[in-house]
């Protein structure tokens, strides 16, 4: 089985914000693959011309770089372009899901419950953005993740700083109005949905820190709910994810509501595959153990 792949190239760093905790999936993708017995090697667009791929002889790719030019259909273009079959979401899907507001629009356009929002820009009306939204509320860059540049702002007077930091990430920042409740993920592993987790970090903050290094938080999978609402909201997750195109693999985070309701923050279509990460852990519930997860996301590996 593993001879069928032929050369690996594991797609990791690169350029964004996130490149330390892509060369940490990565690496462990590579680890993974090698010991699986897959003619796999480290391969960084930072460092070395994405076109090389075709050079160096690589049959497929495995993508674990996160953020942009990694996650937004970038690299999933110069893979087309080099007729390379590579994991994940295709060119459509990654750009729309890296993008927070197109996200949502297509979402809205389909009745999937998501936040409201406000694009920000320094002639906003930060009273206004707070009327319409209410406080606290959620401001943060369109196309970061990993809750890069993200504040939670609880007075009108926190709105121009919180936008001055997004801003620094990215030109398009947005204003999206604080869910409160329970924070769980929903993984999805070609087309069946992986079980839930429910997530509970310290204060209430999932930030970068808590999310890649911290000890602290916990992760409850099962995630304790009834099985009935939770094949529900499996099924929106999933309902989620087509909507986007996506195809392969990828993680949508939510909120549910102390009243069941739900609400979809965003899609992940290269999620982190760290030892803090989400989709290994509900993969586990499964069966499936840090190495057949990843030989089973090389098998689903396509052009276009």
């Amino acid at each position: 089985m593993t001879q069928s792949f032929g050369k690996v190239a594991v797609l990791m760093g690169g350029v964004s914000a996130e490149r330390e905790i892509s060369l940490m999936s990565g690496s462990n993708v590579l680890a993974a693959l090698i010991a699986h017995g897959v003619d796999a090697h480290q391969f960084d667009p930072a460092e070395n011309d994405v076109f090389n791929l075709k050079h160096d002889g690589f049959d497929r790719a495995f993508v674990a770089l996160h953020g942009r030019q990694g996650e937004d259909g970038t690299i999933q273009g110069a893979l087309e372009l080099l007729g390379i079959p590579y994991t994940g979401s295709g060119v459509m899907a990654s750009a729309l899901a890296m993008d927070k507001v197109r996200t949502k629009w297509v979402w809205q356009a389909l009745q999937i419950p998501t936040p409201k929002f406000v694009m920000l820009n320094p002639q906003s009306d930060w009273q206004g953005v707070a009327d319409i939204l209410g406080l606290p509320l959620i401001v943060k860059p369109v196309r970061e993740g990993s809750t890069i540049g993200l504040t939670k702002v609880t007075q009108v007077e926190q709105l121009l700083p919180a936008f001055e930091l997004a801003v620094s990430h990215d030109h398009m920042v947005m204003a999206e109005a604080f869910v409160s409740g329970d924070e769980f993920t929903g993984g999805f592993l070609g087309d069946k949905a992986l079980p839930l987790i429910r997530i509970e970090a310290p204060q209430a903050n999932y930030n970068y820190q808590n999310k890649y290094f911290s000890d602290e938080t916990q992760y409850h999978c099962p995630c304790d709910l009834p099985e009935e609402e939770e094949q529900r909201i499996q099924r929106l997750v999933m309902q989620s994810a087509a909507a986007l195109g996506c195809q392969g693999w990828g993680r949508a985070d939510l909120i549910r509501r102390p009243n069941g309701c739900v609400e979809l923050l965003e899609m992940n279509t290269s999620p982190g595959m760290t030892a803090h990460s989400l989709v290994p852990m509900a993969a586990r519930q499964v069966g499936l153990d840090f190495s057949a997860l990843v030989i089973r996301i090389l098998e689903m590996a396509h052009v276009g």
